[in-house]
């Protein structure tokens, strides 16, 4: 699973979940033909990440190459089942990237244009989010 190998903070604030505004960075194809683009806001997490990634590799063997666009760098954190009000924050359970509109996901090179868009298909069915097939 995808975790940041050393963090300045242990935790971090949720922070505020602003529905506006597209994304300014990351917003266009800068390593493949082929790409995965978000049309929504929302926390996507490292096993998501990591299932749309088996998803690609599944599809086309050795042919192509994939690029990962987005990290999971903020820490989310959990309280255990029945534990009382108070006593602290709970532990760190899990990592997630947080992705705005327009943000380009995943990108790949070197398959034909349909087996592309056939395996973003499917890989986007593995998001909690709308997205878009978009080319160079």
């Amino acid at each position: 699973m995808l975790m940041p190998k050393k963090q300045k903070h242990r935790k971090s604030h949720k922070g505020r979940h602003r529905k506006k505004g597209n994304s300014t960075r990351g917003i266009s194809l800068a390593f493949g033909e082929y790409g995965l683009k978000s049309l929504e806001h929302k926390w996507i997490t490292a096993r998501q990440i990591e299932a749309v990634r088996r998803t690609l590799t599944r599809v086309f063997k050795k042919k192509g190459r994939i690029w990962v666009r987005i990290f999971p760098h903020k820490p989310v954190t959990a309280k255990g089942a029945e534990v009382p009000m108070g006593k602290g924050k709970g532990t760190v359970d899990h990592f997630v990237a947080t992705v705005r509109p327009g943000m380009i996901l995943f990108e790949m090179t070197g398959v034909p244009e349909d087996v592309a868009k056939k395996s973003f298909k499917s890989a986007a069915h593995k998001l909690p989010i709308k997205t878009k097939f978009i080319t160079k």
